[in-house]
């Protein structure tokens, strides 16, 4: 198998994410309480209470046992990953690195670099569709919403 072989990155990017699971899963029983995630967090100096963190386990326990297991973990992961994606291909359309949107001009010109050749009134027309705040440009949220439109 080739050292750029899809299966054998899936398998290091698993062990990383067993890595990261094992840090919060301090009793090493394969889930991760209320009670680890706030002390993980106060090791890195982040106050969390206990509310906090039992909202943090409710919303990503899918099996209703009050735990995150690996499964619920790596759940987190996909989206965060996915989240990773959507900002990279904003900053790609940013008018200006790190301005946080996206102007008419700088959707026609990294159109024409792709090879989508759009007139600035086609641009301009797209923009609109989900420049939800109307102020001619659309920041990373809308990008976000047409991204899953």
């Amino acid at each position: 198998m080739s050292p750029r072989s899809p299966k054998r990155n899936t398998n290091n990017r698993e062990q990383e994410f067993r890595s990261v699971f094992a840090r919060f899963d301090a009793d090493n029983d394969g889930k991760i309480s209320a009670l680890e995630l706030r002390s993980y967090f106060g090791s890195i100096g982040e106050y969390m209470s206990h509310q906090e963190a039992q909202g943090v386990i409710d919303d990503l326990d899918t099996d209703g046992d009050g735990f995150i297991d690996f499964q619920d973990f790596m759940r987190l992961m996909k989206v965060n990953n996915e989240k990773d994606d959507v900002k990279a291909a904003f900053e790609m359309f940013e008018y200006e690195k790190g301005c946080g949107r996206i102007s008419p001009k700088s959707l026609q010109k990294t159109l024409s670099r792709l090879g989508d050749s759009k007139t600035y009134d086609e641009c301009l027309q797209m923009i609109k569709m989900f420049d939800t705040h109307g102020k001619g440009a659309v920041d990373f949220n809308e990008f976000q919403q047409m991204m899953t439109a």
